[in-house]
């Protein structure tokens, strides 16, 4: 089965995307800097998505010092004249291929935002199937909300590419998806193509992103899934990944990073999130371990994977309760709020920067704490606990 778009819970093939909405801010402060990519900008502000990305290349002009207008919140003192503090992520020079992007409002879209708002020039690998729709609402503008940067300009594609991670290479692909009139237009879209066609046009790329999954069956529960799906899934989720890697591994330069999706159902029960799903995120983890020790060996890369809490993106729409997962997650997490696709973008840019320059083969939770939870609080048996909880 082709791979679909997925980001949020990681259940559908996933391709992030997602929405933004620029926030109102009542003051400005002037900073005096050299290279404006050295600003630590704002967190991006983004909506919900479930699959992949989009990349998009935020081209900075290198330039003598110039002023540069950094949104602040109304402050009692003015901001003007004081040092740009903190560490920031600068991925300029930097190109990245992320699989799995299919709309603006998933997980892949939001890591896309990020690593493009960091410098880093953005290709983009889009399910075939999906691949017009996507190119035309680009093309037509109908993204361009959820496009915007930080510093106000739109995040830019190079280059996207049909990529269906479920086929190494044309051996591999039965006839009746050769002749299907969804893939009927396209071509070099297996894995082994698209790292084929990326060097080609560009000769190499410095991060690799898998944010991509496909269970046909997940929503039925492991007993009822047949072997079929579970072995789909396992492909579409996970070996996917290995074969991302193992294509794209000669194409990277030392000391970069490839991160990939993963969920909290991989190590604990989620009912409803089966069709071997589950199994098939607990493999992707495995698989970063190995992945990690041999990419590292070999060729110097680091390989981790982002645990994300559950995303209101449409992909997650698909398997039913997504908004049962989210409710559940703000009443029982250690910071009861919503997540937002922007806060794994983030984290995404950090773990491909050289500040995560001795992190690799690690799993790292951005779900506002909800994996450290032995226990749901929001049980009335734990009435008489006054446990804090923030009314939402």
């Amino acid at each position: 089965m082709a791979a679909t778009v997925a980001s949020s819970l990681q259940i559908m093939a996933a391709r992030p995307c997602l929405s933004f909405s620029p926030g109102v801010v009542k003051a400005g402060a002037a900073i005096l800097c050299s290279n404006p990519k050295t600003v630590l900008w704002p967190k991006l502000t983004n909506s919900c998505n479930i699959s992949s990305l989009n990349p998009f290349r935020h081209g900075f002009r290198s330039s003598t010092v110039k002023f540069i207008k950094v949104v602040t919140k109304a402050m009692s003192e003015s901001n003007e004249n004081r040092p740009v503090s903190g560490l920031p992520i600068d991925l300029k020079g930097k190109r990245a291929f992320i699989a799995g992007v299919a709309d603006d409002n998933g997980y892949g879209w939001a890591i896309a935002k990020s690593l493009a708002a960091s410098g880093a020039e953005i290709l983009v690998g889009t399910w075939v199937p999906a691949l017009n729709i996507f190119e035309t609402s680009l093309r037509r503008g109908k993204f361009n909300e959820s496009r915007l940067l930080p510093d106000g300009s739109l995040m830019e594609i190079t280059k996207v590419y049909p990529l269906d991670a479920v086929f190494d290479n044309l051996d591999d692909v039965p006839e009746d998806i050769k002749t299907n009139k969804r893939y009927a237009g396209s071509s070099k879209w297996t894995v082994q193509e698209v790292a084929e066609s990326v060097k080609q046009d560009f000769g190499s790329i410095d991060i690799l992103v898998h944010s991509l999954a496909n269970g046909p069956e997940v929503s039925k529960p492991l007993l009822e899934t047949s072997r079929k799906g579970y072995l789909a899934a396992l492909s579409a989720s996970s070996y996917s990944y290995v074969s991302l890697l193992k294509h794209f591994l000669p194409l990277m330069n030392p000391g970069g990073s490839s991160i990939s999706l993963t969920y909290i159902a991989s190590e604990r029960i989620i009912p409803g999130y089966g069709g071997g799903m589950s199994s098939a995120k607990a493999a992707l983890e495995s698989d970063t371990r190995v992945l990690a020790f041999e990419a590292g060996r070999k060729h110097k890369i680091r390989v981790n994977a982002i645990s994300a809490g559950p995303l209101r993106s449409r992909a997650a729409k698909a398997i039913g309760f997504i908004d049962m997962m989210i409710e559940y997650s703000k009443a029982n997490a250690p910071l009861q709020k919503e997540l937002s696709a922007d806060e794994v973008g983030n984290t995404a840019a950090f773990l491909a920067s050289p500040l995560a320059s001795a992190i690799t083969g690690a799993v790292i939770y951005v779900d506002n704490g909800l994996n450290a939870m032995g226990i749901g609080v929001d049980s009335c048996i734990f009435k008489d606990l006054n446990i804090p909880s923030d009314k939402h």
